[in-house]
Formats: C-alpha cells, structure tokens, sequence
C-alpha cells in the first residue's frame, strides 16, 4: 500500500522553530486517529530527533535546515527526516546509558522506546543524512 504523504514542511536548524514542528505533529497524528497519549509520545520522539540534529549534525550552526515529512499508510504513521549536514558517523548514534546521571543525551532512548522501528543513513552523494522513524497506529 503506497504511503499518503501528509506533510512536508522546511524549516530552519535553530530550536525556536520546534514550538511550531511539535504542533503539526500533535495535530497531525490527532487527525489520523493516535489516542492522545500517543500523540504526546509521537510529539517528543519527533522534538528529541530534530533536536539531535539541531546539536549533532548541524553542531548548532542555524544556516541549515530541515525537512519534515509526514506519511500515512492507514497502518503505520511515518516520519522522515533529513539534513543537509556533513554525513553523520552512524555507528556513533547511540542512547546513553540511563545510570549516567546528568542532564540531557536521552533523545535516542526516547525515540528507540516510542517507535517501532527507526532507520539512519546518508543521503546520496553525502549531502546530509536522514531518520526515517515508524510508529503502528489503528
């Protein structure tokens, strides 16, 4: 079954603009039916992996931008993300371990707990990269 695509939307790498990314997805996965505690859940995985980067591709430079899809396959919601950072070290992706205690560096345990499945890779040619999250719905 091929995908509806829901949204896409560009938007520049800086964190005052994830106020109006976490909006779109609330109302997003309210309209195709997520329970509202999944919707919450759908809204930090997708903040966290923006946030990720925001810190970590982009290293805090506010000249890049990303882009946000949204897909639909009446299964499973689909968020793809992509960045047109320096390729990533994939390897390096990885949650913290949960007895370090301190602040931050728990937005991949959020999101490896919150979706079903994530895939991670570069874009052709290494002109950025891209996450590619999936969450079951219905």
């Amino acid at each position: 079954m091929k995908a509806e695509q829901l949204f896409e939307i560009r938007f520049p790498a800086i964190p005052e603009r994830l106020c109006l990314v976490r909006a779109l997805v609330k109302r997003t996965v309210e309209v195709v039916g997520c329970s509202e505690d999944l919707g919450e859940k759908l809204v930090i995985a997708v903040n966290e992996a923006c946030m990720n980067v925001i810190q970590h591709a982009y290293k805090g430079n506010d000249s890049g931008e990303i882009v946000l899809q949204i897909l639909n396959n009446k299964s499973q919601i689909v968020f793809r993300l992509m960045d047109f950072a320096e390729p990533i070290d994939l390897d390096s992706v990885k949650p913290r371990r949960l007895d370090e205690v301190r602040p931050g560096g728990l937005g991949v345990h959020f999101i490896r707990e919150i979706m079903d499945d994530c895939e991670m890779g570069h874009l052709e040619k290494g002109t950025g990269n891209y996450l590619e999250m999936r969450k079951k719905i219905g």
